[in-house]
C-alpha cells in the first residue's frame, strides 16, 4: 500500500478515527449531516456514490466517519452549493487517479479547476448584479408602505415613486406590472 492509500479513507481506516468503528473519535452519520449542514440523507447518498467512506462495521453497527470525511462532505456541499454538478465533483475526485504522473495529473488538475473558477467569478458577477437589483426593488417599495392609491395596483405603473431614473429593472418586473 502506498503513503497516499493509507490517508484516503477508502480502505476503512483513517489517521483520526483508527480501525475501530466504535471509536469515540469516529463520527456518526447525524454528526456527519450536523457539521456539515446537511441531511443524514445527503451522507448515505454521497456515501452509495463513492465520494465519502464509512469505517467498517461490524454487526450492524452504525456507520461511523473519520474526520477526514468530515472535510470531503463539506467540500462536496460547498461545491453542490455553488452550483458543481454531482458527475462534475465526481470527475475532479477521480481526476488524478485517471492520469499517468503526477506532472499530468497536476497539469489536468489546475486546467480544470481555473475552468471552475472563471465559471464562479461569472457567477459571482451575476449574483451580485442580481444582489444589487433586488436590494434596490426593496428600498424602492419601501416608500410604497404608506400608499393610499385606491388604483393599487394598477396604478403602481405610473407612479412617481417606482418612475424614478434609479428604478431597477427588477422593480420593473416585480412591482410595476
Amino acid at each position: 500500500m502506498d503513503d497516499h492509500s493509507k490517508h484516503d479513507g477508502q480502505n476503512g481506516e483513517d489517521a483520526d478515527c483508527g480501525a475501530a468503528s466504535d471509536d469515540p473519535s469516529c463520527l456518526s452519520t447525524g454528526d456527519m449531516a450536523r457539521l456539515s449542514n446537511t441531511t443524514l440523507r445527503t451522507v448515505r447518498f454521497y456515501e452509495a456514490e463513492g465520494l465519502i467512506s464509512s469505517m467498517a462495521r461490524e454487526g450492524g453497527c452504525h456507520r461511523k466517519f473519520a474526520h477526514s470525511e468530515l472535510k470531503k462532505l463539506q467540500i462536496i456541499a460547498d461545491l453542490r452549493e455553488a452550483g458543481l454538478s454531482l458527475q462534475e465533483i465526481k470527475a475532479l475526485a477521480g481526476l488524478k487517479r485517471r492520469c499517468v504522473s503526477p506532472t499530468a495529473a497536476a497539469q489536468a488538475m489546475s486546467q480544470a479547476l481555473a475552468r471552475r473558477i472563471e465559471d464562479l467569478k461569472a457567477r459571482i458577477d451575476t449574483l451580485a448584479r442580481v444582489k444589487d437589483e433586488l436590494m434596490s426593488t426593496v428600498a424602492t417599495i419601501q416608500r410604497c408602505h404608506g400608499c393610499q392609491e385606491p388604483e393599487f395596483p394598477s396604478a403602481c405603473a405610473g407612479c412617481d415613486v417606482t418612475n424614478q431614473p434609479e428604478s431597477s429593472r427588477a422593480t420593473e418586473l416585480l412591482w410595476k406590472n
